[in-house]
């Protein structure tokens, strides 16, 4: 790789404005990449964070049934002495399990998330050090 002598002009040819309109048209396409690909990133996180809510819900809900079904159970279970009342807890129950595994599984999702879009920020850096190259 030949290193380039910082004490001569580039590209000596070109004038002043020349060189600063590449410069600008460069760094308008480059402004333009960069948005782009932190919309990717973001639209892909936004995604996993919608599934990760839709699992809290389903969480919310099974836990809605478990409380309203453990209710039931409890006040037959006290009425009939173990009649009908356990086989509305065992359900209840079931419901219980299903709501703590549902709960489980959101809390690990959304811990996962990553609302930084790295990607672009690396990609950023290398644009500014390329910048820098460009005007020295």
């Amino acid at each position: 790789m030949t290193q380039l002598d910082p004490t001569k002009p580039k590209d000596p040819d070109k004038s002043l404005g020349e060189l600063f309109g590449e410069l600008s048209g460069e760094f308008s396409e480059l402004l333009q990449t960069q948005v782009e690909l932190a919309k990717v990133e973001l639209r892909e996180e936004a995604s996993k964070a919608g599934k990760t809510a839709g699992m809290f819900g389903a969480a919310g809900g099974a836990a809605y049934f478990a409380v309203l079904l453990l209710s039931f159970a409890l006040a037959w279970g006290l009425a009939n002495v173990m009649n009908e009342g356990w086989a509305f807890f065992i359900v209840g129950a079931l419901y219980a399990i299903a709501a703590a595994f549902l709960y489980s599984r959101a809390r690990t999702r959304a811990k996962e998330l990553d609302l930084v879009p790295k990607q672009t920020v690396a990609s950023f850096k290398e644009d500014v050090q390329w910048a820098r190259q460009k005007l020295s």
